[in-house]
């Protein structure tokens, strides 16, 4: 019931968010998100190492993961937020992950290979210049950029960057 409710505010989202989308050159691009399911310790590292790339380029990263049940959560690096968090009526009440969807980066990675309704729903949120996403049918409303990748969780950040990074 939750996760219809969640759907549902979804597309409200999505239909009245009216955040200035653009994609700006990767040089000239000072803030960057980063969202992600957190699924095991090999992804976790992926992203971090990620992070650092980015952090090496100048950028300032926040990142932010959902944590699903019986998941660890890795060195407690980053902020995280759980299916706890969502109300019977679809709503997200985790501070952390409404402040995150509030913030107007330059660029929103989305580091999932399949959707996670929560994040879509903070994704449709989302008040970010450019949102860089996996593809995927029916996304398009997601994203900005959106990626084809068939090489798991790693191909799929090189492929990011790499796109990003020839933004001029």
């Amino acid at each position: 019931m939750k996760l219809s409710f969640l759907r549902r505010k979804t597309n409200s989202f999505l239909k009245r968010n009216k955040a200035i989308r653009a994609s700006l050159p990767y040089k000239q691009a000072v803030s960057v998100g980063i969202i992600f399911t957190v699924e095991d310790k090999l992804k976790h590292d992926e992203v971090k190492e990620f992070v650092r790339h980015l952090e090496h380029d100048g950028k300032m990263v926040k990142v932010i993961s959902f944590l699903p049940k019986n998941k660890d959560n890795y060195e407690f690096m980053f902020d995280f937020f759980t299916e706890n968090d969502l109300s019977f009526w679809g709503n997200i009440n985790s501070a952390g992950a409404l402040q995150f969807a509030e913030t107007p980066f330059d660029f929103l990675y989305y580091l999932d290979t399949t959707p996670n309704p929560l994040i879509m729903n903070l994704l449709a949120q989302s008040k970010a210049k450019c949102r860089v996403g996996k593809f995927w049918d029916n996304s398009q409303a997601f994203f900005e950029l959106m990626i084809e990748s068939k090489n798991g969780h790693k191909g799929l950040i090189e492929t990011m960057y790499r796109y990003t990074k020839a933004l001029r």
